[in-house]
């Protein structure tokens, strides 16, 4: 069998991890070193490398909240499957995640929910309660890193959008601590991630519509600063991103969307236009992969998923259907752009 050195260690020749999936092959006898290597690149098969998953989390039918949560696997098109549920039914609630945990914070319910719930990207079943939010919010957005999920703005009944922004571990259950606060409160936003920078855009302000969008340095904690505008003021934007980009799609202002628009993370300003959805809607959950977003339900209420490489501008394409029509389900995925 061929031999080789490395670090004076003698090796058998082993067979590299040919992608992100707990399947690939990564036999032979490795060194400390490679094994690393491999590990910090994220392709070593463990249960937190499975292939991009996304899971499309709550929202609300036709006559009811919904407490279903659906899975999608990214890299391929098809309808969602059934993964398992929320704690509590509810809408409107924000989703973020590290490459093992999704988190589902607040939303409507009736009244409006602090529960947050988690569920492993592994495994699938029903969502098992993590914490609390600071306050109770309803319309609230979240965006991650590995390390930490950020949930921003919402809506509890009172006259004021919230402002607020606040922060879990995702690793360590427990409820939500103080990070800062936005440059606008407003609900019904929507946000995105780098893996250093948290971005969150549009929204329904105490004075109207808003076309901000924000950011703030995940790892530290501190208030937001102004980062340029959407295109246009609007409402019930979804987001998603990989590590270079973040798309704002959809929403309402004088009536519902499908612009697709785009911003470059690691630097300030405007949004510029990418493309449209398959159908003008608003409110309709956002996920992504390193590679692909995802865009699925939304209102009118519809059941459809489009899909769209983020690298590159254009149209979006379908991708297949959630279990049913869905209006403000939030999404996570293991492979977003804050990973």
């Amino acid at each position: 069998m061929p031999k080789r050195f490395l670090g004076n260690i003698m090796t058998d020749t082993p067979t590299a991890p040919a992608g992100k999936l707990t399947t690939d092959a990564a036999s032979g006898v490795w060194s400390l070193a490679e094994a690393l290597s491999y590990t910090k690149a994220g392709l070593w098969p463990n249960a937190a490398n499975l292939a991009p998953r996304g899971l499309f989390m709550g929202g609300e039918g036709s006559s009811a909240y919904i407490n279903v949560i659906s899975k999608v696997e990214i890299t391929t098109t098809g309808n969602a499957t059934d993964f398992g549920d929320l704690t509590v039914a509810r809408t409107n609630a924000g989703g973020c995640s590290s490459v093992t945990k999704a988190l589902c914070g607040g939303g409507g319910t009736a009244p409006a929910s602090n529960i947050i719930d988690t569920v492993s990207f592994a495994t699938a079943g029903n969502a098992t309660d993590y914490g609390d939010l600071v306050t109770t919010y309803t319309d609230i957005s979240a965006c991650s890193n590995n390390t930490r999920g950020l949930f921003g703005g919402g809506y509890n009944g009172a006259s004021a959008r919230s402002n607020v922004i606040q922060y879990n571990t995702i690793a360590s259950a427990g409820n939500s601590t103080d990070f800062g606060d936005l440059t606008v409160g407003r609900n019904a936003l929507d946000a995105c991630s780098s893996t250093t920078r948290g971005i969150f855009g549009g929204g329904q302000s105490t004075g109207g519509l808003s076309d901000v969008i924000d950011y703030v340095t995940i790892a530290s904690t501190g208030n937001a600063t102004d980062f340029g505008n959407i295109l246009a003021p609007a409402n019930s934007v979804s987001s998603c991103s990989n590590n270079t980009r973040g798309l704002f799609a959809g929403g309402y202002d004088t009536a519902r969307s499908n612009v697709i628009q785009y911003i470059t993370i690691s630097s300030t300003g405007n949004a510029t236009d990418f493309g449209d959805l398959v159908t003008v809607r608003s409110g309709q959950g956002g996920l992504s992969s390193t590679t692909r977003g995802l865009f699925g339900g939304g209102y009118p209420l519809i059941d459809a998923i489009d899909y769209v490489t983020i690298s590159t501008t254009g149209n979006a394409t379908d991708f297949g259907n959630l279990p049913q029509a869905n209006y403000k389900p939030d999404g996570a995925s293991n492979a977003h752009g804050g990973l």
